[in-house]
């Protein structure tokens, strides 16, 4: 294996490996279509120039919400070409969320594709632009697929200069709105790369790897993602909408050799082997690889037996510093199962109680992080010193412990701790017991109030076809699981499907809304 390419600043990046490998397919898609390396830099030169006639330059604000495509990625890699300041926006956002980020970012252009899977995105980017000073440009996604992409191009004799320093703020991402209101945070192209470290040195990603990407690639991760391919190799193939019946299968015809990254695309992926029968539908595939939110224990002992791999390679980050620790493929089953792996290079995790005293081995505390990755700040510098503590860690709001071998746990969230008379219960703890009940599909446990106890648990549950689930049954099977009493659920709420977001994390505040 060659070592990985380093940049210094994206553009960098993509440059230096256009010209080592030229020829070298990077990015695919569900529509036959590829990139290689030297195609990705031109057409990113091509569309730069294009948007710099649009009055696109260095320091620009560019907020675009674009779909899981080539035509994404080039824009991508052209406004770091340009220098912009880019913040791209989860598709699923609309009218509420748009006008806030736009608004506080003082958005100068705002991408758009067209209408895209039903929805006029371009009618709401004309609707925020009549209430500010905006320009809106449209990739339009609802055009039929050619081999050539959807894309303004110009002369790339007109470009100025490319960036030269990675440390400048120029991406800024926002938390996947499970907040009231989302957090801004402002990254440079030295963190946003430093995110791939995980992805390279500790999954093992290299040029004969095969990676579909079914999330969208506004999260931090597919920058990130796009990073890890240009520096290793990896094809990324690109999927613009996820199906759970038709995708698993159009994702076969790529050869993945990974799979990944949360539970609703390995319940699909699952299924689709299942219903395949005995010969492996994805024969190539050396390792699952989860991150953006939980997946727990019973999750990945099916995933064991489905696919004969030891299990999902969980990693753990966060939007303000991503892949922060990651777990290999080859891990045992017990490690995957119950840890999100070491800290990646140049990362230091520690662990701290409610004291602000760091705690020993095996104890559980707050998870604080430093690294390479780590964001530059919130958008809302008011924000910043809570962030933070007196010696410059950043304080995830995950709960944890580090073990002997120096894996990580995560216990759960602070915020998502449930206060029973006065004793901290944690949801994650509660959810990995229940979903190894027989009859429960998917879990969420959140707290609910109790003019009594304060807060009771209630378990939120999507249960198996055919199957039947009662209180009494959860409450006997967390008894023989040997969870203490009090953490029970003295509540059932069965639903249809848990509401998620697009990277599979659940929003609990509207179960909190709709239960509470």
């Amino acid at each position: 294996m060659s070592a990985p390419v380093a940049s210094e600043t994206f553009w960098g990046l993509v440059d230096a490996v256009a010209e080592a490998h030229p020829e070298r397919v990077v990015l695919a898609d569900d529509f036959g279509r590829s990139l290689t390396c030297a195609q990705l830099r031109d057409e990113g030169e091509r569309t730069a120039a294009a948007l710099s006639e649009s009055g696109v330059g260095e320091g620009t604000v560019v907020s675009w919400q674009l779909p899981t495509t080539l035509e994404t990625m080039v824009v991508m890699v052209a406004l770091a070409r340009l220098g912009a300041v880019q913040n791209p926006i989860l598709p699923i956002w609309r009218e509420s969320e748009v006008r806030f980020v736009t608004a506080q970012l003082a958005t100068e252009v705002l991408v758009v594709p067209g209408r895209w899977r039903g929805y006029d995105h371009t009618a709401l980017a004309e609707a925020v632009a009549k209430e500010r000073p905006l320009s809106v440009v449209v990739i339009d996604h609802d055009a039929p697929v050619t081999d050539g992409l959807r894309l303004p191009v110009g002369d790339p004799a007109v470009l100025p200069a490319a960036p030269s320093s990675g440390e400048d703020p120029r991406w800024i991402y926002y938390s996947s709105g499970t907040t009231a209101a989302p957090k801004g945070a402002r990254h440079c192209d030295r963190s946003v790369i430093a995110g791939s470290a995980g992805v390279i040195g500790i999954v093992g990603a290299s040029s004969s790897d095969v990676n579909p990407i079914a999330f969208p690639v506004s999260h931090i991760g597919g920058a990130a993602m796009l990073a890890a391919s240009l520096r290793t190799g990896m094809r990324l193939v690109l999927f613009d909408s996820f199906d759970p019946a038709t995708t698993p299968y159009r994702l076969a015809a790529h050869r993945p050799t990974l799979l990944g990254t949360a539970t609703p695309f390995f319940v699909a992926f699952m299924a689709a082997q299942r219903a395949h029968g005995a010969e492996p539908l994805y024969p190539d595939l050396r390792g699952c690889v989860g991150g953006g939110a939980p997946i727990t224990a019973e999750l990945g002992r099916q995933v064991r037996e489905v696919f004969s791999v030891n299990g999902v390679a969980n990693s753990w980050g966060l939007t303000e510093f991503p892949v922060a620790t990651s777990q290999t493929p080859e891990a045992a089953p017990d490690l995957l199962d119950r840890t999100v792996g070491r800290p990646v290079a140049g990362v230091s995790v520690r662990v701290v109680d409610d004291s602000e005293r760091e705690v020993n081995v095996g104890e559980e505390g707050e998870l604080r992080l430093k690294g390479p990755q780590c964001f530059l700040g919130y958008v809302d510098g008011s924000l910043d010193a809570a962030a933070f503590d007196a010696e410059g860690w950043f304080r995830s709001g995950d709960r944890g412990r580090i073990d002997d071998q120096g894996n990580v746990v995560i216990t759960g969230r602070i915020k998502d701790a449930i206060i029973r008379n006065a004793e901290n219960i944690s949801a994650l703890e509660i959810e990995n017991v229940l979903a190894t009940h027989p009859a429960v599909a998917d879990v969420a446990v959140i707290g609910v109030p109790d003019p009594r106890t304060g807060e009771r648990v209630c378990a939120v549950v999507v249960a198996q076809p055919g199957g039947e689930v009662t209180l009494e049954a959860l409450a006997e099977h967390c008894r023989l699981q040997g969870l203490s009493r009090h953490k029970s659920p003295e509540r059932l709420e069965l639903v249809e499907a848990l509401p998620r977001n697009l990277t599979g994390k659940v929003l609990k505040n509207e179960l909190r809304v709709q239960f509470g």
